[in-house]
């Protein structure tokens, strides 16, 4: 008897789709690009720093587009859309992930922090999804980088928590707002991960060990997650395979705030 080897004439699941994902310098973002080439797609990264976009950009192949751009900065959505349409670029998936994060106690917070984290959190996402709107192909999906610190009541995340929960918000309104153009937005949620962000919390550097250890001691796999699995996330919400989710929440967390 011969057995014969079929090789599988599937196509990539994003085959011919061009994604953005904004931050996608380094972390969650770099790990979700790197996801979706490998699925197929051309993807457009941004970020703030131009040498990891050049080493994103190295990752990723010739087929990636890397643009330096600031989320928090005024004009910076419009002049992303604008570089983008000036390269007849249109869009079937946007990871609106950039974003800051700074803890400092209720005594601690002054208005340039509370400034900083919702221009980059808030508006920035807000106006970058309005600016990015028509370049939208129908059943386009928006992924919000959300955070699990808008459920959990952590001590010294109130500015932070609170910019995650106006993202979780907005999820639900520009779902209603979209939807009929075949669009849906959704919200992946993570729990702590192991990126870059940790070291920019403004904590101390011989603090950071022990604020690690106490925060996994609250998750019950007792370790942190990774951003390839948050990234898998993201990838899943923004394909065919999750055509019927719309306007919802999918928490990463390792059941930090389920369990």
């Amino acid at each position: 008897m011969t057995t014969q080897t079929q090789t599988s004439s599937f196509a990539p699941r994003f085959a011919n789709k061009t994604v953005l994902v904004t931050g996608g310098n380094s972390g969650i973002g770099l790990a979700t690009a790197l996801q979706f080439a490998a699925q197929g797609a051309r993807v457009v990264i941004t970020g703030r720093d131009q040498t990891t976009l050049d080493a994103a950009k190295a990752q990723l192949g010739d087929n990636a587009m890397a643009l330096r751009n600031d989320a928090g900065a005024s004009g910076s959505a419009k002049a992303l859309a604008a570089a983008l349409t000036a390269e007849g670029v249109t869009l079937d998936a946007v990871f609106i992930n950039a974003g800051l994060a700074k803890f400092a106690p209720l005594e601690g917070v002054d208005e340039a922090l509370w400034d900083d984290t919702f221009n980059v959190n808030v508006k920035g996402a807000f106006f970058a999804i309005q600016a990015l709107s028509p370049l939208l192909n129908t059943g386009a999906a928006i992924i919000l980088n959300g955070s699990i610190n808008a459920h959990i009541g952590m001590p010294n995340s109130s500015v932070y928590a609170a910019s995650k929960a106006a993202l979780i918000s907005l999820a639900k309104t520009l779902s209603a707002e979209l939807v009929g153009r075949g669009i849906r937005v959704n919200v992946v949620s993570p729990g702590p991960v192991t990126t870059p962000l940790y070291g920019k919390l403004g904590v101390p550097a011989d603090q950071l060990g022990a604020l690690a250890a106490g925060i996994q001691a609250q998750i019950p796999l007792k370790r942190f997650g990774t951003p390839d699995e948050v990234a898998s996330a993201v990838v899943y919400l923004s394909s065919p395979d999750a055509a019927f989710i719309v306007g919802t929440e999918l928490i990463v967390d390792g059941g930090m705030s389920q369990l």
